[in-house]
Order: C-alpha cells, then structure tokens, then sequence
C-alpha cells in the first residue's frame, strides 16, 4: 500500500532515478521540483511515492483555473519498483486526492506520442482523448 508524503526541505533528496528508456517520456525528480516550483501559485503538489518507508517515486499536480481543471503533470515511478503496480496505484490515489479536495470536476494530462504504456494506463482510468495536441504530447480528459 503506497503512501504520499508532501516534498519539503528535508527530504527533497531522494536519489529517485527514472530508467534510460523512460528518459525521453518524464521528467526526472529535479525537474519535477522546478515545475513544481513554476505552478506554485497554481496550488502545485509534488509528492513523493512511499511503499512503507522505502521513496518509489514522484508526482505533480496543480490547479489550471483557466481550463476549470486539475492538471496531473508528472508522475514518475524509480526504475527499481516498475512493473510492479505502484504506477496504476498511484493514478487510483491521486484522481481520490482530486475528487475529496473538490476545487474542480475534471482532471487533464498529457503524455508523449510514443508513450504507449501511459496511455495504456491513463485510458484505463476513464481519460479520453480530446482531440487536441500540445506539440508533441497528446492531451487527455476526464471527468472526476
């Protein structure tokens, strides 16, 4: 069972890695911070995954008031704990996060064109396809 724990100045050091094949599809934990950093008068959100005590990866999400939406911009699992489920619980958890929190009723993402495993994931949550592209990612709906 994972757990978040919010990203502070005492534990932003966790030596989280994605793996060489993923490199080019997400960002790696440093990125994630400056995003974070970017949003965070949007509400950003980034957390770190937690299986017991053990960091397993990251997530990014923050409030878009301009598209009524939360935006799941980043997620991430370290390249020693994939193909292990964490990933699918962790999208399970924070569409949970977005619904309680009630600020919107819709989440959007965006994966990369050749990113086939994301999307696999994120179309078996319900998102959608809207149609519309952001250079090269495709960009995702759904509704909470």
């Amino acid at each position: 069972m994972i757990r978040f724990e919010k990203v502070t100045p005492n534990n932003w050091r966790q030596g989280l890695k994605v793996s060489e094949a993923q490199k080019m599809y997400v960002a790696n934990d440093m990125q994630i911070l400056a995003r974070a950093y970017a949003f965070r008068d949007m509400r950003s959100n980034a957390l770190f995954i937690y299986n017991g005590d053990t960091p397993i990866g990251m997530v990014l999400y923050y409030d878009c008031d301009e598209l009524s939406s939360y935006v799941f911009s980043e997620l991430f699992i370290d390249e020693r704990y994939q193909s292990q489920g964490f990933g699918r619980e962790t999208v399970s958890k924070i569409l949970e996060l977005m619904k309680n929190d009630g600020k919107y009723d819709c989440v959007v993402l965006c994966y990369k064109t050749e990113n086939t495993v994301a999307r696999d994931l994120y179309s078996s949550f319900g998102f959608k396809h809207t149609g519309e592209q952001d250079e090269d990612e495709i960009i995702m709906k759904k509704k909470l």
